[in-house]
């Protein structure tokens, strides 16, 4: 797949910030593009991904759900095995092996379900590099799992509490952390988004996916009718078509967050639709969700990794080339995807995912029985459980919370006690 225009897609892209981070992304080019020709980078790379990340990853035929569904075979790459969880880590340890080479000292990162910045955190542990992640509140309240491993891998989660205290404000904050501390630190962006370069070094970074999968469907005579992955930002949307764009084929589907309904706030839907329209926001010009004075508008999706007001540049230019289709899952599509293939495959998606499975089960009743639609499952849904066990199994859910609670107001009062028996002790 070919790099940018002058870190344009077409109408998209580009490097629209302010003057003190043009030196910041003008380093950071020259480091990224002589770090892809760097024999040394790219072995230490290498090594990394298979003995740390574990890679590559399993592309799994998912039998009992091609079964059940008529049609075509349905497989799962199954990025939940990477270490972390998620296909987050590919691009986090590209990035912050090459800051590390940089010279730089601490890596900031923002992220929205958690797994862009549990990846950035587990690699800033391996390469020895300081860590602070930026996270809206909101995020930090459904995502404690994922807050409490950020923390356990010695990073520092500041909670964003400005604005609608989700994604978009995360990445302002980085952003300003950014402008103010660039020669001692590198920004880690989390998706294929953002001022040049970017979109680029994420696609690059992400793309191990779908090299893999066209290796392993090569190896194994599979032939491939559509290619599933979700799309927020789109990092693993374009990792896993990367090899393919340029291809006639196969059909490559984004999947969307269609939240509760298609009205203003309910969904984070870009491409389909008329909600969205072209805007620069975050130092990159795309299609975003904007009000009608150029304000980001509010979104909604039960997975806080799909509720991002845009979408990567060169997305949005395949997207309006139609090398890209675009589609939507409901939540609630989802959550009967997430079901599904646990049941039926035991494999749990995230939710983000889950959306992407929806799409493939009815995609597969589309296509012959000898072709192959394949859901890139971008991570696991172990992360997901404070907000799908309230809807799976809710009263069961209510009585273990209230369990934990009552356990942890024990604890704290068996820990006082101990504490004025000790300071007791001293005074005597």
């Amino acid at each position: 797949m070919a790099y940018s225009t002058d870190g344009f897609f077409n109408q998209y892209g580009g490097k629209y910030v302010a003057e003190v981070l043009r030196q910041a992304l003008d380093e950071l080019e020259s480091a990224f593009f002589n770090s892809q020709q760097d024999e040394q980078f790219q072995n230490e790379l290498a090594g990394l991904r298979k003995d740390y990340i574990g890679r590559e990853t399993p592309l799994l035929f998912a039998e009992h759900a091609t079964g059940l569904c008529g049609g075509g075979r349905i497989y799962i790459k199954q990025e939940g095995l990477a270490n972390t969880g998620a296909h987050k880590i590919n691009n986090a340890i590209g990035q912050v092996l090459l800051a590390k080479r940089m010279g730089k000292t601490r890596i900031i990162a923002e992220t929205g379900a958690g797994q862009h910045g549990v990846a950035t955190a587990a690699a800033c542990a391996k390469l020895g590099m300081k860590c602070t992640v930026y996270m809206g509140e909101v995020d930090v309240r459904r995502q404690q799992p994922n807050v409490a491993a950020m923390e356990l891998y010695g990073a520092e989660v500041r909670a964003v509490t400005n604005g609608s205290r989700t994604l978009k404000d995360a990445i302002n904050e980085a952003m300003r952390d950014w402008a103010a501390n660039f020669e001692n630190t590198h920004y880690v962006i989390g998706s294929a988004l953002g001022p040049a370069p970017f979109p680029d070094m994420v696609r690059t970074f992400q793309s191990v996916i779908g090299n893999e999968v066209k290796r392993q469907t090569a190896e194994r005579g599979i032939e491939i009718a559509a290619l599933c992955a979700c799309c927020g930002g789109g990092s693993n949307a374009i990792g896993f078509f990367s090899p393919f764009i340029d291809e006639d084929s196969p059909r490559l589907v984004a999947v969307e967050a269609g939240g509760i309904g298609s009205g203003t706030g309910q969904n984070a839907v870009r491409m389909t639709g008329s909600a969205a329209r072209d805007g620069i926001v975050h130092g990159y010009k795309s299609r975003f969700l904007l009000t009608e004075d150029g304000q980001v508008a509010s979104t909604r999706s039960i997975s806080a990794g799909l509720d991002y007001p845009g979408i990567g540049p060169q997305l949005a230019a395949l997207g309006r080339t139609g090398r890209i289709e675009f589609t939507s899952a409901t939540d609630q599509e989802a959550l009967e995807a997430v079901q599904f293939f646990a049941k039926n495959e035991g494999v749990l998606f995230a939710l983000e995912s889950a959306h992407a499975g929806a799409a493939a089960l009815k995609i597969a009743k589309q296509i012959p029985a000898d072709k192959a639609v394949i859901i890139n499952m971008s991570g696991r849904g172990d992360k997901d459980i404070f907000i799908t066990s309230p809807v799976f199994r809710p009263a069961e859910w209510k009585t273990f919370l209230s369990a934990e609670l009552e356990r942890l107001d024990e604890n704290t009062d068996i820990h006082n006690a101990r504490c004025m028996k000790t300071e007791q002790g001293t005074k005597i």
